[in-house]
């Protein structure tokens, strides 16, 4: 008689309950970005279903590879800096500023590629200069972005005495293509400039010591300090690279139309904001993603031409926008409350 004894069940129940604890720990680690994206397929679901004849079709997603990186690529950098708990709300207004820079050294030696490091030094100086407000001086981010962002429309305004600029001449420039040209399957290199900022923003936050110290101060400053991180010059760095990217943003708004309004910027601060919060970014800082940053900026820039394309009227477009924000912040608030 053979002795041989079933095999046990015990190493598929240990299998099994590994495989349980390494799914509750991958969503644990990435609830915010699993949430997100559940979001954005259940939303987009909608569009297809409210409007199949627009979101079936390759020309509308085209498009908001084409519109949407004007503010994405300004989101993706803001979301950094928010983490760290702190806000700039001029962006608006240093996207106009960068341009004029960019303007004043084109007319003056015709060389495009000079008026871009122009635009991206001009957006990194005043980037440098809100920083330094907020960190030197000690005035909140808030008060002291609402301020810049008047003063800079201001001087856009009188620096080019209120009018604008057509950009004709860089129409089929290397640099015209560059920025706004096609590429693969008649891709707009908008989309592919946004993507390169979102991967560049991704690996500062996730594989740099600088992402460390951005999550470090946003939760616990006090904390962070103790800890030996400079605090003052990682809050600097990020109002700096919001800053630069700002300017980017302008060069390619300008540049698709090929024209510069002293207005440049005006509609995108409620789209960047609603942005970064409905992709799980908190508002107290310390917690915020990339990944769900990007996604927000689609969702947000879809909104308005799937109202249309569903019957309603645009002018429920900025209400759902400040819905978005409202319900993010508040969202952020409960689940601190919680966990406090």
């Amino acid at each position: 008689m053979s002795t041989e004894q079933a095999p046990s069940s015990r190493p598929s129940t240990s299998i099994q309950y590994q495989s349980t604890f390494t799914l509750r720990t991958f969503l644990a680690r990435n609830g915010t970005q699993v949430g997100i994206l559940a979001v954005f397929i259940a939303l987009w679901s909608v569009f297809i279903l409210g409007a199949p004849q627009t979101f079936l079709s390759p020309r509308i997603y085209l498009a908001f590879m084409t519109t949407v990186p004007f503010f994405g690529v300004i989101a993706l950098p803001l979301t950094m800096l928010i983490i760290a708990g702190e806000i700039d709300l001029s962006f608006p207004s240093i996207m106009a500023i960068g341009m004029v820079g960019f303007l004043f050294v084109y007319n003056a030696t015709g060389i495009a590629f000079l008026g871009i490091i122009t635009a991206l030094v001009v957006g990194i100086l005043v980037g440098a200069l809100n920083g330094a407000i907020v960190v030197r001086i000690g005035i909140p981010s808030l008060v002291a972005t609402i301020g810049t962002q008047f003063f800079w429309r201001g001087a856009t305004i009188v620096l080019v005495d209120g009018k604008g600029q057509p950009l004709i001449e860089l129409r089929n420039t290397f640099i015209y293509n560059l920025f706004v040209g096609k590429t693969i399957g008649n891709i707009p290199n908008q989309f592919w400039w946004m993507l390169l900022v979102g991967i560049a923003c991704w690996l500062v936050l996730n594989r740099s010591r600088l992402g460390a110290h951005l999550y470090l101060i946003g939760d616990n400053e006090d904390s962070a300090k103790l800890m030996g991180i400079n605090a003052g010059r990682t809050r600097m760095l990020a109002f700096i690279i919001v800053g630069a990217a700002a300017a980017f943003g302008g060069l390619l708004a300008s540049f698709q139309v090929l024209n510069f309004f002293p207005s440049l910027g005006e509609g995108y601060l409620l789209q960047t904001l609603a942005s970064v919060f409905l992709g799980g970014t908190s508002v107290f800082g310390g917690t915020g993603t990339i990944f769900g940053t990007f996604l927000g900026s689609y969702i947000i820039g879809a909104i308005q031409a799937a109202i249309v394309a569903m019957g309603l009227t645009g002018f429920w477009t900025e209400l759902i926008y400040g819905l978005i924000v409202i319900l993010s912040v508040a969202m952020h608030a409960l689940l601190l409350k919680r966990t406090n």
